[in-house]
């Protein structure tokens, strides 16, 4: 549909290449959040590798993610080629998936992980710069919150659909006592392991499947390009193009910001953790977690759109605030008031809705299309540092000084950050 022929007053359609994006997303997160959250059982209790082992294949795939996103972006922008990047990084998870499906000791499943995670560090630059390549500059907002929502809505199912299966595959439908079924659960056979995964690794072979629809932003039709406003920023000025490989200043005051935050961000396993000592069982622990991805999905198209019309910095500025009070309600919520981490973690969806979709967006506003690969894998790379770091120090932290400090140190330094958006807000 042509600008022309829309309405004034309705809103553009967002380009089948978005949709097609989003969908392919949408069936990886299925795949991920089926395999994710039972890892450490399968790792732990069925191979007997040991907390430290655990903590090595983690790290490494947090490692793996940093150094290949700002790789694969640097070259996608070098040949103007996205679509090859994304089949590998829709591609390797099914065999990595399919690895630790097979896998008998844990060095196995440290290299399936590692197949896992590469493919994502390949994928993430390149597809949200063709996503952001594919719209006009007010279409952004919309584009990345979309992409988020069905990401996010197949994250939940991805838990939902491994739950379900746990309790099904364990004995829990033949009518064992709830009691019973809970303890079969702690000690689960190797196979029940392996059927999730391998359903995991069948459900990565649809989202693969789904790429070979996807266009790069040159092969598209001539009613899918984006029309209004232009899809880069006007030219800069020489001195705002006075940056490092070849990204222009505003670019990397956004990117400082955003790095310092996710000094912040630790690991979602924290707040899980922390649901555990406050006597959540295992199951009520999966059930908070799907909460989260609830509203996280439920807003970030409305994020987004409201970010093409208010700005980017004011809902990131919204959101920030609202982790700050998340972090310090998890760090001093007392036990006897545990009911209250149900709307802690619906409103830390609500933070992820406001910031995710919208931080991607406001880096393809700050950045050249010809850059936008590069830019998009530096921000994959050093927050995935950063993030890394976090969560190393919330663990010693934790380990020594205790839930409350280990939080709490978190929303300092997202209050740290949210100062800062005052030198850098437009």
């Amino acid at each position: 549909m042509s600008e022309a022929s829309v309405p004034e007053g309705r809103l553009r359609p967002l380009p089948r290449t978005v949709w097609l994006l989003s969908g392919v997303s949408f069936l990886a997160d299925v795949s991920t959040e089926m395999t994710y959250p039972l890892l450490p059982l399968f790792l732990v209790g069925v191979l007997g590798a040991s907390r430290a082992s655990l903590g090595m294949v983690e790290g490494a795939a947090v490692l793996i993610v940093a150094l290949m996103s700002a790789f694969a972006g640097a070259r996608s922008d070098r040949r103007r080629r996205r679509v090859p990047w994304i089949r590998w990084g829709y591609g390797l998870p099914v065999l990595g998936k399919s690895v630790i499906a097979l896998a008998v000791s844990w060095p196995q499943v440290l290299g399936g992980r590692l197949l896992d995670r590469t493919g994502k560090g390949l994928r993430g630059a390149p597809r949200d710069a063709l996503i952001a390549d594919a719209v006009a500059a007010d279409q952004r907002g919309r584009a990345f919150g979309l992409h988020r929502t069905l990401d996010t809505a197949g994250a939940l199912l991805g838990v939902v659909g491994s739950a379900f299966l746990l309790w099904w595959l364990t004995g829990a439908p033949r009518g064992e006592p709830p009691s019973e079924a809970l303890a079969t659960a702690a000690t689960t056979p190797a196979a029940v392991y392996r059927t999730i995964f391998a359903v995991g690794a069948a459900l990565g072979l649809a989202s693969l499947f789904l790429t070979f629809f996807v266009q790069e932003s040159g092969d598209l039709l001539p009613d899918e390009r984006p029309s209004g406003p232009p899809a880069s920023p006007a030219v800069p000025t020489a001195g705002a193009t006075a940056g490092r490989l070849g990204l222009p200043r505003p670019y990397w005051a956004v990117l400082a910001v955003l790095v310092v935050f996710s000094l912040a961000n630790s690991s979602d396993a924290f707040l899980l953790l922390r649901a555990s000592d406050l006597g959540y069982s295992p199951w009520a622990v999966v059930l908070v977690y799907a909460v989260y991805n609830v509203t996280y999905a439920a807003f970030s198209y409305s994020a987004g759109k409201l970010s093409d019309e208010l700005g980017r910095w004011t809902l990131i500025g919204l959101g920030w605030a609202i982790y700050v009070a998340v972090y310090l309600g998890f760090a001093f919520l007392p036990r006897t008031l545990a009911w209250g981490l149900w709307p802690l973690m619906a409103l830390y969806g609500v933070y992820m809705a406001l910031t995710d979709g919208v931080g991607k967006a406001l880096i393809a506003d700050k950045t050249p299309a010809e850059k936008r690969g590069t830019a998009m894998g530096l921000f994959y790379a050093l927050t995935g540092l950063t993030t890394l770091g976090a969560s190393l120090l919330a663990g010693v932290a934790w380990d020594h000084l205790g839930a409350t400090v280990a939080l709490a140190i978190s929303a300092g330094v997202a209050l740290l950050a949210l100062v800062g958006l005052r030198f850098v807000k437009d």
